[in-house]
């Protein structure tokens, strides 16, 4: 049976601390030169982007009398939601309990339980639906020994959605124009939260998403992912399908070698989400002269010293992890000798998402809901046609 500790004392002051985040704008070559795009540096929020979230979703069951003053706050989490949970349990006077996995950074784990939170892990992943459905597993075992807990479900919560509308409108008011929004897609809350609003404000607003190769939510099949943060290996329906115009699947070759050029450029940079979102805002202020591109940074680099930003890490799962352009051949030496692969410069297009199962950097224009019937399975290319 598990325990938590006695209600904690509300702190409502730390809610003015809530967003208000830097709109910056970059420059740095991604890989190649482009004429910069506008970043919301989200890590730089107390409690991180999903803090926003958090406080929603805890406001809204309170008002719905569904979270009880005290109550116990029970979630599942790769990492960013629990700090925000941690802000809005501290914020708002509730204990959280959070089901994280294996995989989880230790110095998230310890950042986590520094911040009062009681953390569960689970050591294997489900045989399907992987490590979150394994986590959701945990989470309806813990829901059953603590009747009283409130379940946010951020993968299905509209007010995880409407937790954004204040970053929207910071975007807003920073911005005299936006003709592309670029964000990375996980629960779907903030893409949701933000591109409705922006396109109400400017209707020919482009909506570009970012997943993960490997993750489910825009019709690939699921397979073990490296990057967190993005992705997933259900179908949160909180994603806003409509809401796309096109979507490009990123992978860690990628993500690291954007994360490590705005770390070594801009200054700021972040994780997984961040150097995938990075990327595909580059490449869309590149393709598309004039435009003013804007797109989220969720997180910032410290949790992530252990992995992207690690040599050895990177070499062990096949990472490039140098050189300042992709062709640089004293890059593709080391590259090669390690068994890693260059990270791609370009998207590879696919007609549909099903077409082709994406392995590295691929672009889709054509966005549609993979719960709807009748989509085809994707063909596995050749192991030496990835990108």
């Amino acid at each position: 049976m598990i325990t938590v500790a006695a209600e904690p004392v509300a702190a409502p002051e730390l809610l003015a601390l809530l967003g208000r985040t830097p709109l910056a704008r970059i420059a740095a070559p991604l890989p190649h030169a482009h004429p910069g795009f506008w970043a919301k540096l989200e890590g730089l929020g107390a409690g991180g982007m999903k803090a926003r979230a958090a406080v929603a979703m805890l406001l809204g069951a309170r008002e719905r009398g569904e979270l009880r003053p005290g109550a116990p706050v029970v979630e599942s989490t790769s990492g960013t939601l629990g700090l925000g949970l941690a802000f809005a349990g501290q914020a708002l006077g509730h204990p959280v309990v959070l089901v994280g996995d294996a995989e989880l950074e230790a110095s998230m784990r310890r950042l986590l339980r520094a911040h009062g939170v009681r953390l569960e892990i689970v050591d294997r992943p489900a045989p399907q639906g992987g490590w979150q459905a394994a986590r959701l597993a945990r989470l309806r075992e813990l829901l059953a020994e603590l009747p009283a807990a409130y379940w946010p479900d951020q993968y299905n919560n509209p007010d995880n959605t409407a937790g954004y509308a204040s970053m929207a409108a910071e975007i807003a008011e920073a911005l005299d124009h936006l003709d592309v929004l670029v964000c990375s897609v996980g629960t779907g809350g903030h893409s949701a939260g933000i591109a409705g609003r922006l396109r109400r404000r400017w209707p020919g607003l482009y909506v570009i998403g970012v997943d993960s190769v490997g993750s489910t939510i825009f019709g690939q099949p699921a397979r073990p992912r490296l990057m967190r943060g993005l992705g997933s290996s259900i179908h949160p329906r909180n994603v806003r399908y409509e809401a796309f115009d096109e979507v490009h699947w990123v992978g860690p070759d990628e993500a690291v070698d954007a994360c490590r050029r705005l770390a070594r450029s801009s200054f700021v940079s972040g994780g997984w989400s961040t150097g995938a979102a990075a990327l595909v805002a580059a490449w869309a202020a590149r393709t598309r002269p004039g435009a003013v591109v804007a797109t989220v940074f969720p997180d910032g680099p410290h949790r992530y010293l252990g992995t992207v930003y690690d040599d050895d890490y990177c070499l062990a799962h096949g990472i490039s992890t140098g050189g300042d352009t992709a062709t640089d051949a004293t890059t593709a030496q080391a590259t090669a000798a390690a068994g890693a692969r260059l990270p791609a410069d370009r998207p590879v297009e696919i007609p549909s998402p099903t077409a082709v199962e994406a392995t590295g950097w691929t672009r889709c224009r054509g966005v549609v809901d993979p719960l709807m019937p009748s989509l085809p399975a994707p063909v596995r290319p050749p192991k030496e046609d990835g990108p």
